[in-house]
């Protein structure tokens, strides 16, 4: 059983109180209580047993660092679309408690990592259908938008966390002028492509292994769904911070998203819809993005929270890098400006998987 770090004693009384309360309605067991996971994000997870089995899941999200209400919200849009996620049993907003049922035990992650190729690509063929269903059954409208502002504040997080602090790098005018070119084109394509409900961390982490009838698979960690570019959650799904595929893989798992996209009418009207390439470079753009802002999230998250663990991943995230900003010439200014901080990577690579 994973013991219960409680570093404010006061949140521990808030809890505790709380789940205690719920205990005869809801069949609960509070002396069970055990940390099931914990994020790089202020939420926690913990799992509590119910009299005569099963157990369900308390999310732990202090108040002071924002509303979970998206979370219930967003849930709610997951569900109507036909997909797994957590359903709300109760919900203290106030004190930033959650109380939902489990999906289980078993991340994407974990599965993938000791999975046959066959089982892996059943795997990730559900998860594809999966987004194919929330990007088509959602309320885009609903949600927050993605735009340039949005962008550039997540790519403001590699410059300071991963370039300042963990490089100790100041760039001179050029070099800044290399990061607004930069900038500018990934924004550019990230508005360019057709804008859908985005999950914005749809990685194997956020996805759970449950079975068939149940629907696979379980997803999690949506409340920060916006909207925004249609090649970005297929780019989080394909180069994952923490588990890579060979080339070939990625193009057939992506060749697969877009066929099923384009029956769903979601590619309508746009050069993706008849050209996969343009969507292929759509994704290495936006992956891109996304793989700069989590750079800095990991800096950050060692040099301000404490947890080092997470730069064990930087590395494959340079790699990802590297790759494209090599493989179009409109990305050569972020070549020069990853190889003053990671040049050994152009030459070396990275070993995948």
């Amino acid at each position: 059983m994973n013991p219960i770090d409680w570093p404010e004693p006061a949140r521990q009384t808030i809890l505790l109180d709380w789940l205690n309360a719920l205990a005869e309605a809801q069949g609960l067991r509070p002396e069970t209580l055990r940390l099931a996971h914990a994020d790089a994000s202020t939420r926690r997870y913990l799992r509590v047993d119910r009299q005569g089995g099963g157990s369900r899941i308390v999310m732990d999200a202090p108040p002071q660092h924002g509303s979970m209400r998206a979370f219930v919200d967003v849930g709610a849009q997951l569900a109507a679309c036909g997909l797994h996620v957590p359903e709300v049993l109760d919900f203290a907003e106030d004190r930033g408690l959650l109380l939902l049922s489990d999906l289980g035990e078993q991340p994407y992650l974990q599965a993938l990592q000791q999975a046959s190729a066959g089982e892996a690509d059943r795997l990730m063929r559900d998860a594809i259908g999966a987004l194919i269903r929330w990007q088509g059954g959602g309320d885009a409208s609903r949600l927050p938008v993605y735009d340039e502002a949005f962008i550039r504040r997540e790519l403001q997080i590699f410059v300071d966390w991963c370039v300042g602090r963990e490089f100790g790098r100041q760039w001179n005018e050029t070099q800044q002028a290399w990061w607004e070119k930069t900038c500018a084109a990934l924004v550019r394509s990230m508005l360019a492509q057709p804008q859908v409900p985005m999950h914005r961390d749809f990685m194997v982490r956020n996805l759970m292994v449950c079975p068939a009838e149940a629907g696979n698979p379980g997803i999690l960690d949506f409340q920060d769904a916006v909207r925004g570019p249609i090649a970005y959650d297929m780019a989080s799904l394909l180069r994952d911070a923490f588990i890579s595929w060979d080339e070939e893989r990625e193009l057939d798992w992506a060749i697969r998203y877009w066929e099923q996209a384009r029956k769903a009418g979601l590619l309508a009207e746009h050069e993706f819809g008849e050209d996969f390439g343009a969507f292929w470079r759509a994704l290495e753009w936006a992956g891109l993005q996304r793989h700069l802002k989590i750079l800095g999230i990991f800096c950050r998250l060692k040099h301000r929270d404490g947890k080092p663990a997470y730069a064990e991943d930087l590395p494959r995230l340079f790699a990802y890098a590297i790759k494209v900003s090599t493989r179009y010439i409109e990305l050569s200014p972020l070549t020069r400006l990853l190889e003053d901080l990671q040049g050994h990577l152009t030459q070396t690579g990275f070993s995948l998987r």
